[in-house]
């Protein structure tokens, strides 16, 4: 079981590993708009857990070039493990 531990709202939300975030990020107010990483509605910051996230996607290398601690969450998925969060 994967966890995502969302930060400002200080919720932590369990889920089945190699599972979309999508889904859980917009029922907690994320916004999304085309779903297909263009727009960047979805811009998350990983604070911690980044590893136990999908790989970044080439619309992901695209749309921020120099990849840090942001992902689009349209995107990715969690494969296990924790990911702490902030939208």
């Amino acid at each position: 079981m994967a966890k995502i531990f969302i930060e400002h709202l200080n919720e932590e939300v369990e889920l089945d590993d190699n599972s979309s975030i999508k889904e859980i990020l917009e029922e907690r107010g994320l916004p999304f708009a085309c779903s297909e990483g263009v727009c960047g509605t979805c811009v998350v910051e990983v604070l911690d857990g980044m590893e136990n996230l999908t790989e970044y996607t080439q619309e992901e290398e695209d749309f921020f070039g120099e990849m840090e601690n942001e992902r689009l969450a349209c995107m990715c998925q969690i494969k296990s493990g924790t990911v702490k969060m902030r939208f």
